[in-house]
C-alpha cells in the first residue's frame, strides 16, 4: 500500500488578500467544507496511510477563513479516527487573521505554520497587496511576531518572482531576520490565457541569478544554522538519498489536492476537469491513491522527460522539473537557471557529501571557506 499527500482546501479559493501573481483566484469560489466532506476527509485520509504517521495540509486560497471552529472540529475528528496514529498538522497561511486565539490553539495542538512572505516591505508589498489596493506586509510582520510570542515552528515561504529575484542578498538577509531558520523558495511561473509567461514571472536566468546569490551566502554563513529546503533537498540527493521536492523527484503524482466540496485533483497545479480523480462521497481516498489514473500521472513525469533532459549531467539532481512548468517541448522553462544553480553548487555540495559520509558536520565547509 502507498501513501499520498493530500493538500486540503476547505476555503478552496476564497482569499482576503489578492495577490497579483495568484493562479488560484481564477478557480470558482465554493462555500466553506461541510462537516460531511470534513468528516469523510480525515477519516479516509488516516485510513489511506500505511505509516504511523499521518500529515494533513491545510492550504487555500486562505485556510484561516474557515474559522477556528472549524480547526477545532479537524482536531476532533482526527482524534476519534487516529486508530493509534500520530497525527500532525501543516497550515500555510497569509497571517492576516492570526491573533492570540489562533496561536493558542496552534500552540495547544502542535500545528506547524507556514507563512508566505515575499521579503521586505517593498518586495512583498509590489504583488501581495489586499482586494482594495492597500499592502500587507505589516500584517505579514504582526503575525510573525504572534507566533513568536506564542512559542510556535513556523516557516517562511518565498515566491521568488521578476521583483524580489532582483534583489537576492538583501532578501535573504531580511528573512533570517524574522525569527526562523526554515526556509522555503518557490519560483514563480505562470502563463496567461494566451499560453505566454506572466510578466510577474522570474525568468530562468533571474532564477539562477538569485539561487546561487543566495547559495553563496549560506554556504559560507549559514550551514547548519538555517534551512533552506532547495538546499538541503539538493543535498540529499548528492548523498544518495530521494528529494525532498516532488519537483525534483523522478515521479511524482500521489500529492492530490482537495476541494472544499470533496473533488479530488491530482495535484496542486492541475485543478482543471481533466485532472479531477473523483469526489470523496462517491469514491474514497484509498481507490483515489490506487487508481490508474493516479499512478499513470506520477509516472509520466519520467515518461514524457525531454530528450536533452536524458543527457544532461544535472538530470539526477532536477528530473525534469515539475510537469506543470514543461511548456516548450517537454523541458522545463526554468531549465537554465536550474542548471546554473545545481552547477554552481556542485562543488560545494561534494565537499558536503563526503563531510556526512565521514560522519562529520557539513558546517565545516564554512572554516574551509573562510
Amino acid at each position: 500500500m502507498r501513501g499520498c499527500h493530500v493538500m486540503a482546501k476547505p476555503t478552496s479559493s476564497s482569499c482576503n488578500i489578492q495577490c497579483r501573481y495568484c493562479f488560484y483566484l481564477e478557480k470558482p469560489r465554493q462555500p466553506v467544507m461541510d462537516d460531511a466532506t470534513l468528516e469523510a476527509f480525515i477519516r479516509q485520509h488516516i485510513a489511506a496511510q500505511p505509516g504511523d504517521t499521518v500529515e494533513f495540509a491545510w492550504q487555500g486560497g486562505e485556510p484561516t477563513l474557515a474559522g477556528l471552529p472549524f480547526y477545532r472540529r479537524v482536531v476532533a475528528l482526527q482524534k476519534r479516527y487516529a486508530a493509534g496514529k500520530r497525527i500532525q498538522n501543516t497550515m500555510q497561511t497569509n497571517g492576516v487573521l492570526l491573533n492570540d486565539a489562533w496561536c493558542c490553539f496552534f500552540r495547544e495542538n502542535g500545528w506547524l505554520v507556514g507563512i508566505s512572505i515575499d521579503g521586505p516591505a517593498d518586495l512583498h508589498d509590489a504583488y501581495r497587496r489586499t482586494r482594495s489596493g492597500k499592502p500587507t506586509h505589516h500584517l505579514v510582520l504582526a503575525a510573525v511576531e504572534k507566533l513568536k510570542a506564542h512559542r510556535i515552528e513556523f516557516n517562511l515561504l518565498t515566491v521568488v518572482n521578476q521583483h524580489n529575484s532582483r534583489q537576492p542578498e538583501r532578501l535573504y538577509r531580511y528573512l533570517k531576520t524574522l525569527g526562523t531558520p526554515f526556509l522555503q523558495f518557490i519560483p514563480l511561473v505562470e502563463r496567461d490565457e494566451s499560453g505566454a509567461v506572466t510578466p510577474e514571472s522570474v525568468s530562468p536566468e533571474q532564477l539562477g541569478r538569485f539561487l546561487n546569490a543566495v547559495f553563496d551566502i549560506w554556504v559560507r554563513e549559514d550551514i547548519g544554522n538555517v534551512f533552506v529546503q532547495l538546499f538541503d533537498s539538493t543535498l540529499g540527493v548528492w548523498s544518495g538519498y530521494p528529494a525532498q521536492m516532488c519537483t525534483f523527484s523522478e515521479s511524482c503524482g500521489h500529492a492530490f489536492a482537495l476541494e472544499a466540496n470533496g473533488d479530488v485533483y491530482q495535484c496542486d497545479h492541475y485543478v482543471y476537469p481533466a485532472y479531477k480523480l473523483g469526489n470523496l462521497h462517491s469514491v474514497s481516498l484509498g481507490e483515489i491513491n490506487q487508481s490508474p489514473a493516479a499512478i499513470r500521472f506520477g509516472e509520466n513525469k519520467h515518461r514524457l522527460l525531454a530528450q536533452d533532459c536524458q543527457i544532461c549531467p544535472v538530470r539526477r539532481l532536477c528530473q525534469g522539473d515539475c510537469p506543470k512548468h514543461r511548456i516548450s517541448q517537454g523541458k522545463s522553462y526554468l531549465c537554465h537557471g536550474y542548471h546554473s544553480f545545481f552547477t554552481h553548487s556542485a562543488p560545494y555540495m561534494k565537499v558536503m557529501r563526503d563531510l556526512l559520509a565521514q560522519r562529520r558536520s557539513p558546517a565545516e565547509l564554512m572554516g574551509l571557506l573562510s
